[in-house]
């Protein structure tokens, strides 16, 4: 059966290779960028299959136009893919407050309000399927990237309270959790306006490691992503949480092992009880 797909940050990257993907298989994608320009070829290649609509997540009234463009387009939406996003560089303290409310706005407010946009269409049809794309950061802390960390944790917590308040109105919700992959994401890293010496120690390796991701040999393609998404839509019981690449699976092995460790000791020490 044919699905109807709305996917954001659809320019390059993962969200590019998806709704290249799903318009191959036969689906109906409005593919989405601030640009819609940057789209023309896609549409090119898939006469009839993609429609192209302007989207900057942040804004509220070009989220309400991109889901009555799909509307229009195709009589609705299926499957909302909240992938734009980027990422903040900067340790806790280097990233100022402006930098830190630019980071949650495209990566937490934009998939929540293009979300809230989509539900009531879904009540409308008595089902949907939002994919919120995280990564396994939503997870895992890394450093330099503590705001990019906790927009992933929120967006997160977001995605499992919408699974827990709309599970009844036939709404299905998937947290992917990808690893590394080569897409344009490091070199568009926004770094802090001011950075502190202290640490570096702790986070330049992480920058270097950020920057030379596209050139391991090991990195995980966009298209292994975009196989993945659209398996994920096919199914009638998809996953809550979906971690994508073998990199993720071991990082996010690690952290649940260690969280379980943690969370065994205290109880066992008693340290959750007062006396």
């Amino acid at each position: 059966m044919t699905k109807r797909w709305l996917i954001t940050g659809c320019s390059s990257g993962l969200g590019l290779a998806l709704a290249g993907r799903l318009a191959a298989e036969g689906e109906q994608v409005v593919a989405t960028a601030r640009r819609s320009e940057t789209l023309d070829g896609l549409v090119a290649r898939h006469p009839g299959n993609v429609v192209a609509a302007a989207l900057d997540v942040r804004d509220p009234e070009q989220c309400a136009a991109a889901v009555e463009r799909a509307v229009d387009a195709f009589g609705g939406v299926d499957v909302l893919v909240n992938n734009a996003a980027y990422g903040q560089f900067g340790t806790f303290e280097e990233v100022s407050d402006a930098e830190l409310a630019a980071q949650f706005d495209t990566n937490v407010f934009g998939p929540w309000r293009l979300t809230r946009a989509v539900l009531p269409v879904w009540r409308a049809q008595h089902g949907g399927h939002a994919i919120f794309v995280s990564s396994v950061a939503g997870m895992v802390p890394f450093p330099g990237l503590a705001a990019y960390t906790a927009s992933k944790f929120a967006v997160e917590g977001a995605a499992e309270s919408l699974a827990v308040e709309a599970a009844h109105l036939g709404v299905k919700v998937t947290i992917l959790q990808p690893g590394g992959f080569a897409t344009g994401y490091s070199a568009n890293l926004v770094m802090p306006e001011h950075r502190i010496a202290d640490y570096t120690p702790v986070d330049d390796g992480m920058l270097g490691a950020l920057r030379g991701m596209n050139a391991k040999a090991e990195i995980n393609s966009p298209e292994l992503f975009a196989d993945v998404v659209w398996r994920l839509g096919q199914m009638d019981s998809p996953p809550l949480r979906l971690p994508i690449g073998p990199d993720s699976e071991a990082f996010l092995e690690s952290a649940y092992d260690a969280r379980r460790s943690e969370y065994d000791q205290v109880i066992k020490a008693g340290q959750h009880t007062v006396e």
